[in-house]
């Protein structure tokens, strides 16, 4: 059962004043230059989700796929797009990641594969919660395209709110694995993680 990973890096980055945040520079190297880093040797290929003009992505030597959903739909409609491009090249399952979080753990695939359910997630300790989704982070077996376009037609927006209804599986992780950079403030405190 071959995977792929789909690097979700269609956000408009507004908090961060617009533009590609997975171009941001972190420690001289680009978010999604160590976001690629990461997940290549997890997964058989990777494709990068975006829209507007798709050859500005030309230089990281990736297929760029954009939403077919119109209007800016979300992570989901990105998820959506990973997942066509999937099945078209023949894998079973997608594997999402953010390309403005840099610090995913190296057997993070290893670890959602442990599960047959459609879509695993995965999650992290969160004191009030129990525990809080990392929603971008998952394993979706790429059948549930269908599905998710659907849902995705009828206004679903969520993922969390498409996720539960797939009898999706939480796996947990450390908090900071999944700390994503929204903010410049963020950003220097990614610096200060890296040294």
């Amino acid at each position: 059962m071959s995977s792929c990973a789909v690097i979700l890096a269609g956000g408009q980055a507004s908090r961060m004043g617009g533009g590609d945040k997975g171009r941001l520079m972190l420690g001289g190297r680009s978010l999604i230059d160590r976001v690629i880093e990461r997940i290549s040797p997890q997964v058989g290929a990777i494709v990068l989700s975006a829209n507007g003009d798709l050859t500005r992505f030309d230089d990281l030597g990736l297929p760029v796929v954009a939403d077919s959903i119109p209007d800016h739909a979300g992570p989901l409609a990105g998820i959506l797009a990973g997942m066509d491009w999937a099945s078209e090249h023949g894998h079973d399952w997608l594997i999402t990641v953010a390309a403005d979080t840099p610090f995913f753990p190296m057997d993070m695939v290893e670890r959602l594969s442990g599960y047959d359910n459609p879509v695993v997630l995965a999650a992290t300790p969160d004191p009030e919660f129990g525990m809080r989704r990392q929603p971008t982070f998952g394993r979706w077996h790429v059948e549930q395209r269908h599905d998710l376009r659907s849902a995705l037609n009828m206004g679903v927006r969520k993922i969390r709110q498409w996720a539960e209804a797939q009898d999706e599986v939480l796996v947990v992780f450390d908090n900071a694995d999944f700390f994503n950079i929204n903010t410049p403030e963020d950003l220097a405190w990614a610096e200060q993680h890296l040294a």
